[in-house]
């Protein structure tokens, strides 16, 4: 299955005009220039250039190294009504993305060589790439290993059990062992469900106000100190993805000021929003890590700017309207959060913080890289951090619904994108 994700026809030369590179990775990092691509590849790069013959003119933006985002899921296989490959990098490249990792969470889960070569085939033809996370473990049940190197050898670039942590701690120690010599990550999620037991929000006040069983920052911050202090003994490479708990940075800060092998990430609603918002019981707001109190959120904001958090997420994850149109003890997890990502950071961080959180997933998982200079491939991400709007229900790209920014004011706006598979440009 051959994906036809809609291009601009034709174009053949690409002018960039007056456009204020952020690329840390680039000498013109900072600077405000003109820049002509042809084919896909940047050709020049001056204060100003003459182009009579563009065939597209952009100017007075912001361009970056195309995003990256470390945890998207997708329906297809399996949950087709939920969204479709097609569909979702679709909307992933109309949100900026060039880049993202998509997760195992399909039916069938994502455990084999020939599973992770049919998602790579059937987005060949997509503007925005998808690098499969493989299940770390047969159908992500956390007793056995799945097929790791088969995985990697096909184009997996992790391997998780989404929103499952690892019961057994000497199967991640044994997984730590053995990816290390092919350089793979691991990914384990920070849940200890024995102590979250059926909670489904944040342990705080506004869980007894609610009525509503807790999730107590415990059952994050036991896992997380665990895992780190497996890989203190196994060495090898760890990824801890959305964190939501001041321990948790505090315990990930000391473990890198050690040397280990970790890199961690936060989701962008835990850094927007708190339990507050569940007042409504609007099963949007059920999400997993839970919405945390403000502690816990500006602990993670202090996490971002400081360098402990590596990458943001959107932890995008499309589910039908069966899903969620439950009382919220039934509901499930997960919120979209594509469409939203830049609007909600530029409401926190500056552009700079913004493109970096947004583009550190390339390095840590190995992803292709192209700064910003003269030769290199264009992959670049255009938007501008003007204007403010309300995010609402229009503003949603994806096929499912269930999002948790809906109301929220947003800032900024993705412009396009440009990659070595394409351009995509707003009208």
């Amino acid at each position: 299955m051959i994906i036809f994700v809609v291009k601009i026809k034709g174009i053949m030369k690409t002018l960039l005009r007056h456009v204020t590179i952020i690329d840390t990775d680039s000498s013109y990092h900072g600077q405000t220039q003109d820049i002509l691509i042809e084919d896909g590849n940047i050709k020049q790069i001056s204060s100003e250039i003459t182009c009579q013959d563009a065939d597209e003119v952009l100017e007075n933006c912001y361009i970056s190294q195309g995003w990256t985002d470390s945890s998207v899921s997708f329906g297809e296989p399996g949950y087709e009504e939920r969204e479709t490959l097609a569909h979702g990098v679709k909307v992933a490249c109309e949100s900026g993305f060039t880049q993202v990792m998509l997760n195992p969470n399909t039916h069938p889960i994502t455990e084999s060589r020939s599973q992770v070569g049919f998602l790579k085939r059937a987005t060949q033809g997509a503007i925005t790439e998808i690098f499969p996370i493989g299940a770390l473990t047969t159908e992500s049940k956390g007793e056995y290993l799945a097929e790791l190197y088969d995985m990697q050898s096909a184009g997996a670039v992790a391997f998780g059990d989404y929103k499952r942590y690892i019961p057994q701690a000497n199967l991640l120690k044994i997984a730590l062992q053995y990816t290390a010599p092919f350089s793979g990550i691991v990914i384990s999620f920070p849940c200890d469900r024995s102590i979250m037991g059926k909670g489904v929000v944040n342990e705080h006040i506004a869980s007894t106000r609610l009525g509503l069983k807790g999730i107590p920052a415990l059952a994050e911050e036991i896992i997380v100190e665990r895992d780190l202090s497996i890989l203190e003994y196994a060495g090898g490479r760890l990824h801890i993805p959305t964190i939501s708990t001041e321990k948790s940075v505090a315990l990930i800060a000391a473990a890198k000021a050690k040397g280990l092998d970790v890199s961690c990430s936060v989701a962008v609603s835990n850094l927007h929003l708190t339990d507050e918002v569940l007042g409504n019981f609007n099963t949007d707001y059920k999400l997993l890590p839970p919405l945390r109190d403000t502690r816990h959120v500006e602990a993670l904001r202090k996490g971002v700017e400081s360098g402990v958090i590596d990458m943001v997420t959107s932890d995008h994850c499309p589910l039908d309207i069966e899903c969620k149109a439950k009382e919220f003890d039934l509901a499930e997890f997960g919120s979209i959060g594509l469409e939203a990502t830049l609007g909600i950071m530029l409401r926190h961080f500056s552009v700079e913080k913004t493109v970096e959180m947004l583009t550190a997933a390339k390095k840590r998982f190995s992803l292709p890289v192209s700064p910003i200079a003269v030769g290199q491939k264009a992959d670049i991400t255009l938007f501008t951090d003007k204007g403010e709007r309300v995010f609402d229900k229009d503003s949603i790209k994806s096929s499912s619904k269930n999002c948790a920014f809906v109301s929220e004011t947003v800032k900024g706006k993705v412009l396009g994108v440009i990659s070595p598979r394409g351009h995509w440009f707003s009208r």
